[in-house]
């Protein structure tokens, strides 16, 4: 950040929903409600994906990287939210602000990359399963999740860099309960039309192309369930993939509408509630999606509970 912000310059001031006290504590108990069954949830698939030996396949692999990013993302966020929700310290340190928009971007960027990788899995599972264990070895599966991972971090890293060298001179009130490039852009005082330009740009690749790739497996995908002759066995082939579809569905239909959106089409509000939803309401649902829709995971739940029953 340029010096002209001043050396008194040492946090933000984050607003939320601080015009709506009345509503800052039904938002209280409701967000920790979502962020406890958060945690529970994908704490649970994490623990199942590593318990039971049944689960130790790709498609496991990639859902206990997924639930990991949710726990990493959701942390980064709600806690302070929680704090700004009930006291009337609404401030973040400048430190905290980077580390939180640090966070945040990297693990966005990282789940882009990380669907598009499990788009890819249940095309080999669907359209090549005579060579799926050959296709999807274990280390073309820790490849790909850490090439998700790596790419996430180094976008964030260029991100979060470029906003932060913007001069502020002296603003600090930030217009929404996180860090985040669009209100942060709106402290700036100075000409941001090039940047905002490189940021959407950036930010559509980021989430077209993973868009594209997982609409392109899904087409492949289609016409070989379509072409199995048994009801059966496309009933399968759907439910396969119809967790991963919901999940997808769920996260870009949110992040696109939020950051491919110009930022005059919908009101500040409107779009703070659609960052609660894709920062805290997406993944509270996402192990749930993925349990009551799957026999493997209800199974391996069972087997671990009746274990510890047995035990006892």
């Amino acid at each position: 950040m340029e010096q002209k912000n001043g050396s008194s310059f040492t946090g933000f001031i984050l607003l939320g929903f601080s015009d709506r006290p009345q509503l800052e504590l039904v938002l209280f108990v409701v967000l920790l409600i979502f962020y406890i069954f958060t945690l529970l949830g994908n704490t649970t698939i994490i623990a199942l994906s590593h318990l039971d030996p049944h689960l130790h396949t790709p498609m496991y692999f990639f859902l206990s990287n997924l639930s990991f990013l949710d726990l990493c993302y959701t942390t980064s966020i709600v806690p302070q939210l929680l704090v700004n929700l009930r006291g009337t310290d609404k401030s973040i340190s400048f430190a905290g602000c980077v580390v939180q928009l640090f966070i945040s971007l990297g693990l966005g960027c990282t789940e882009c990359i990380l669907l598009g990788v499990m788009a890819f899995d249940r095309y080999v599972a669907v359209c090549r399963p005579l060579h799926y264990t050959v296709i999807m070895h274990p280390r073309l599966c820790v490849l790909m999740a850490s090439a998700s991972w790596l790419f996430g971090i180094t976008n964030s890293l260029l991100q979060t860099v470029l906003i932060f060298r913007l001069p502020l001179c002296g603003r600090n009130k930030l217009d929404h309960f996180l860090c985040e490039i669009p209100a942060l852009l709106k402290l700036a005082c100075t000409d941001i039309t090039m940047i905002q330009s490189e940021i959407f740009f950036v930010s559509a690749l980021d989430l077209l192309l993973p868009v594209a790739f997982i609409m392109f497996s899904y087409g492949r995908i289609i016409r070989a369930i379509l072409r199995i002759k048994s009801a059966a066995g496309q009933r399968k082939a759907f439910g396969m993939c119809g967790s991963h579809l919901t999940v997808v569905t769920l996260f870009y239909g949110t992040a696109i509408y939020a950051y491919l959106q110009p930022s005059n089409n919908y009101s500040q509000d409107q779009g703070k509630f659609i960052s609660l939803f894709y920062t805290i309401v997406t993944p509270m649902i996402n192990p749930l999606i993925y349990t009551l829709r799957n026999k493997d995971v209800k199974g391996a739940m069972r087997k671990v509970l009746w274990k510890d029953y047995d035990s006892k």
